[in-house]
């Protein structure tokens, strides 16, 4: 098969996946997640049942369709800090850019999807378990980073006071969405609560994970801990 038509299935895959995915989210919003059922969206986006599930393994998947994402976030945060840089301050920055910039990663998602996302104990319960993958990835990028041996508990719970801070600031987002108040408004009202929050880890996390200035010591460490 040549590149060139390697590529057009690759395209063709990804517009099906996209408008399976678009449809679902419509009827999602419409009926609400737990009454729309798999055989709804095949119907609407005309593909067949298996190709839906052959796209997206659950039903949570097509309401949820920046999952890999998030999960990966604040790991991958973590492994761009710049030298000199501890993760608590690189997750910071970062948390503060996308308030900015109103990123439905960090939960600015609209009023319509929040509350689908409230109304469905389905929904509810994978988003807590997205939290908990996107926890255990930055225990496991923070443990690599710092080098620690592998029953060190010191990794998992950097990452479990990290990890509240941004869930805790992701459901004040949700909340104040659903309140009525409007991005700017909320964008305004999350930057200067999170600003607290994170001052509130500075005295603990301050300088964990900081990047050390030449990138050695820490590459050893990375094969260190994969031995």
């Amino acid at each position: 098969m040549s590149i060139e038509m390697m590529g057009l299935r690759e395209s063709k895959k990804r517009e099906t996946r996209q408008v399976i995915s678009d449809h679902a989210t419509r009827l999602f919003l419409e009926r609400g997640f737990e009454q729309t059922t798999i055989a709804d969206i095949a119907t609407a986006a005309r593909v067949a049942k298996k190709t839906v599930t052959n796209y997206f393994a659950r039903k949570e998947d097509l309401a949820f369709d920046h999952q890999d994402q998030f999960v990966a976030s604040l790991a991958g945060t973590v492994a761009r800090r710049a030298v000199g840089e501890s993760a608590l301050h690189a997750l910071r920055h970062a948390f503060l850019a996308e308030a900015r910039a109103q990123d439905p990663v960090a939960g600015f998602a609209g009023p319509d999807f929040s509350r689908m996302v409230a109304d469905s104990p389905t929904l509810t319960a994978r988003l807590r378990d997205l939290h908990d993958l996107r926890e255990k990835a930055l225990a496991e990028d923070l443990a690599l980073a710092t080098g620690a041996a592998p029953d060190d508990i010191a990794p998992r719970a950097a990452a479990a006071l990290l990890g509240a801070v941004h869930r805790t600031l992701f459901d004040r987002i949700q909340e104040l969405t659903r309140a009525g108040r409007d991005n700017a408004q909320i964008s305004t009202t999350i930057l200067a609560e999170a600003e607290h929050v994170f001052d509130l880890l500075e005295p603990a996390l301050a300088g964990y994970g900081t990047r050390p200035s030449a990138a050695l010591p820490e590459n050893d460490a990375h094969e260190r801990a994969a031995r």
